[in-house]
């Protein structure tokens, strides 16, 4: 199968900043939707975006926090939505479309990562609920400010898509739950919806991406336990980075998304997986988790994870 993933020179890198790679765009007059944008890399996103001018909308499961979190921060706004809850969805998507506003960036950046077997809405697995389905929904419902625009959607996923793809057989985790594997299910959806989005609204100048932020210690750890992070080299007993450079900062992390957004070097690009700031190759077949794999990006699997999840959210926009 042939994929348009191959690296295009972007002139940035793995240690570029979300600062960096804005270096030159002017963002004044647009619109951006950051889930999760007041925690890690989405606090940096925002800043970021807002920095260059955009008016960003924060939708936040703690509103409060969030507005703690970017206080001081210039041209942001926070309103209420957690992706566990459908019902939630569809309620900021209704005050958000009554605003009359047109979107030109939605990057989808909030998530869970190796929670404990965790069920929301009608019994569905956390992960796959909350870092898939979720942003399903609320991209599907936006769709009337996100197609005017022409905008991009920006879904951040992660290399944890090496570790699975789709559990046809059972998404939401019935039997056999591994916290590792769930979370590569739901990335690895992450970049199939990217695939089918950038297929199904490219005629109307909506433009989908993926991401691999990079390694970067954020509050997305919070369900890992202390001892788990030191078995996995990442950590020493005292907490600190055993490999200082083997992790990005927030800001560093922040870029590729950011640039997904608004590289002009991406025009009438889609569809693809990125990481460093750049498209990312296909994955060697050795098994190292660098790249894209091809389970992630078969279109095949793209188009049937979009029915599925229409099946499922009860919102599909192109129905």
């Amino acid at each position: 199968m042939s994929t348009a993933q191959h690296r295009i020179g972007s002139g940035f890198g793995a240690r570029s900043t979300a600062d960096d790679v804005l270096q030159g765009i002017d963002l004044s007059g647009k619109l951006a939707v950051v889930t999760g944008g007041y925690s890690g890399l989405g606090l940096e996103t925002t800043r970021a975006l807002a920095g260059a001018g955009a008016r960003v909308v924060v939708p936040a499961r703690r509103p409060a926090t969030a507005r703690e979190a970017l206080e001081g921060v210039d041209g942001v706004e926070t309103d209420e939505l957690d992706l566990g809850d459908l019902d939630s969805v569809r309620a900021f998507a209704e005050r958000f479309l009554a605003s009359g506003r047109v979107i030109d960036i939605v990057i989808d950046s909030a998530g869970i990562m190796a929670c404990p077997e965790t069920r929301v809405g009608p019994g569905w697995e956390a992960q796959f609920a909350t870092n898939h389905l979720g942003h399903f929904a609320l991209v599907n419902r936006l769709w009337p400010a996100i197609e005017p625009g022409g905008a991009r959607v920006v879904s951040v996923s992660s290399a944890g898509h090496h570790y699975s793809g789709i559990r046809w057989d059972d998404v939401h985790w019935r039997t056999g739950y591994d916290k590792w594997e769930a979370y590569g299910q739901a990335k690895t959806a992450n970049v199939l919806f990217a695939v089918e989005l950038d297929r199904r609204g490219r005629d109307s100048g909506v433009r989908a991406f993926s991401l691999h932020p990079g390694g970067i210690l954020t509050p997305l750890q919070r369900h890992l336990p202390k001892q788990e992070m030191v078995e996995r080299g990442w950590i020493d007993e005292d907490g600190k980075p055993l490999d200082p450079e083997g992790f990005k900062t927030p800001r560093q992390g922040a870029a590729t998304q950011v640039w997904a957004a608004t590289s002009p070097r991406l025009a009438g690009l889609g569809g693809v997986y990125c990481e460093d700031c750049d498209i990312a190759e296909n994955a060697p077949a050795d098994g190292t988790r660098t790249g894209v794999r091809g389970y992630a990006t078969d279109p095949a699997e793209a188009a049937r994870l979009w029915e599925l999840s229409a099946e499922l959210t009860g919102v599909n926009a192109f129905a």
